[in-house]
C-alpha cells in the first residue's frame, strides 16, 4: 500500500512539474518574443504626404486647426480602460477594465462619430491622435483610410504604436496595434518629418506608446514656413519624469524654430492641464495622479498656450462616463509662437460620445 501511495505521489509530482515546466517555457517564449518584436522608431524620418490638394498659406487670412483624440475608437461613454486608475472623493479605488473595443459594433458606431465630428467641424488643418491603421483593439477597423478619405485633404501619418500581441489583460487582451498621429491639410504640405519624443526605458515601454509629434512645414512666399505640430504626449507617467523630457525635447525643437523666425502651432493631446481646468469641471472623483500642470512659463520664450475652458476635453476613463462624476479636464489645445494671432479657440463639446477626448479648435492668422 506504501509502494502504491509513492507512486501516485511520484507520478502526481512529475504531472505537477510538467505543467509548471510548460507554463514556465510558454512563458518565456511570449516574454521573449514581446522583447524581440519591440523597436523604437528612429527619430528624424521623413514621412509621405498623400494627396496635393490646395495652394500656399498665406500671411493676414484666417485658418482654422482642430485637433482631437479619436482613442482608437473604443471610448464610448459605457467604455472603462484597464491602465486607468482613480480614486472617488468618499475614497474608494477605481480602475479601468477593458483592453480593447466592447465590440465591433461599439468601434465602428465610435469611429463613424469622430469621423462626423471632424466633416462637420470642416477646419483647415485637423489634427487626429489614437488613430488604428490595424489592430486587435479596434477589431481591425482601418481609421487611418477612413479619416484619409475625407475629401479635399492632403494627408501626414506618423506611427507611434507598432507593438506585438500583448496578452494584457488576461480577461480582454489588448493584442497587436499599429497605428499612430494622422494630419489632414487642406493646403500643399512641403515637408513632413516624425520626431521621436524621449520615452521611458522600462518595462512599461512594451505597453505605452513610441511616442513622437510630427511636423509639417508649409512655406511661406518670404523663405519661412508654418510649421504645424502633431504632438501626443505621454500618460502613464509616475512622477512626470517622462514628461518633463519630452517638454525639454519638444522646447528645444521650439526654440530652434523660434531662431529661424517661422511659425509655430502645436496641437494635440498634452496629457497636461493646458487651461488651469483641474477643479473647474463638477466632478465625484479626486484629481487623478497623472493630471500635472502646463503653463506659458513651463514653454520656451516666444511661445503660449492657446486653450478653452467652455467644455473639458479629457475625461478619466477609469469609470464609464457620466457627467457631473467622472474626473474631467483641459489637456488639448494648443501652443503657438508670438507671430501667430490666436482670434478665438473653443473646445467642441461631444459629451465624451465617441472618445475619452473632446475635440479642440482654434482660429488663427499669420502675422
Amino acid at each position: 500500500m506504501k509502494q502504491k501511495t509513492k507512486r501516485i505521489l511520484k507520478i502526481t509530482g512529475i504531472v505537477v512539474a510538467s505543467i509548471l515546466a510548460a507554463i514556465i517555457l510558454v512563458v518565456g517564449s511570449y516574454v521573449l518574443y514581446v522583447i524581440a518584436q519591440y523597436s523604437r522608431i528612429p527619430d528624424n524620418v521623413e514621412l509621405s504626404v498623400v494627396g496635393e490638394n490646395g495652394g500656399a498659406v498665406e500671411r493676414g487670412k484666417e485658418y482654422s486647426v482642430l485637433t482631437y483624440n479619436i482613442g482608437f475608437g473604443a471610448y464610448g461613454p459605457d467604455y472603462s480602460f484597464f491602465m486607468d486608475t482613480g480614486i472617488m472623493k468618499d475614497g474608494k479605488k477605481t480602475r479601468g477594465k477593458y483592453g480593447k473595443g466592447l465590440s465591433y459594433d461599439s468601434v465602428r458606431k465610435n469611429t463613424d462619430g469622430s469621423l462626423n465630428a471632424v466633416k462637420q467641424q470642416d477646419a483647415d488643418f485637423v489634427l487626429l491622435q489614437e488613430v488604428d491603421e490595424k489592430a486587435d483593439r479596434s477589431y481591425k477597423i482601418n481609421q487611418l483610410s477612413e479619416f484619409r478619405s475625407i475629401d479635399g485633404y492632403n494627408s501626414v501619418y506618423a506611427c507611434n504604436f507598432h507593438s506585438a500581441y500583448l496578452f494584457y489583460p488576461f480577461n480582454d487582451p489588448h493584442g497587436a496595434s499599429n497605428a499612430g498621429l494622422v494630419t489632414l491639410s487642406k493646403y500643399k504640405i512641403n515637408l513632413a518629418l516624425r520626431r521621436s519624443y524621449p520615452i521611458s526605458t522600462g518595462f512599461s515601454k512594451f505597453l505605452d506608446l513610441d511616442r513622437a509629434f510630427s511636423v509639417c512645414r508649409y512655406d511661406l512666399d518670404d523663405g519661412k514656413q508654418l510649421v504645424l505640430v502633431n504632438s501626443h504626449m505621454s500618460a502613464y507617467d509616475s512622477g512626470g519624469t517622462i514628461r518633463a523630457k519630452q517638454l525639454a525635447f519638444l522646447n528645444e525643437f521650439l526654440k530652434a524654430e523660434k531662431e529661424k523666425d517661422n511659425y509655430v502651432i502645436v496641437g494635440g493631446d498634452f496629457n497636461h492641464d493646458i487651461a488651469n481646468s483641474s477643479e473647474l469641471f463638477e466632478s465625484q472623483q479626486k484629481r487623478p495622479e497623472w493630471v500635472y500642470d502646463l503653463s506659458d512659463d513651463d514653454l520656451t520664450d516666444g511661445y503660449s498656450i492657446a486653450a478653452a475652458t467652455n467644455a473639458p476635453t479629457c475625461r478619466g476613463a477609469d469609470i464609464p462616463y457620466e457627467k457631473g462624476v467622472d474626473y474631467t479636464v483641459v489637456i488639448d489645445g494648443f501652443i503657438v509662437s508670438d507671430n501667430v494671432e490666436v482670434i478665438e479657440t473653443e473646445n467642441i463639446d461631444l459629451d465624451f460620445a465617441y472618445s475619452d477626448h473632446n475635440p479642440a479648435r482654434m482660429t488663427f492668422k499669420l502675422k
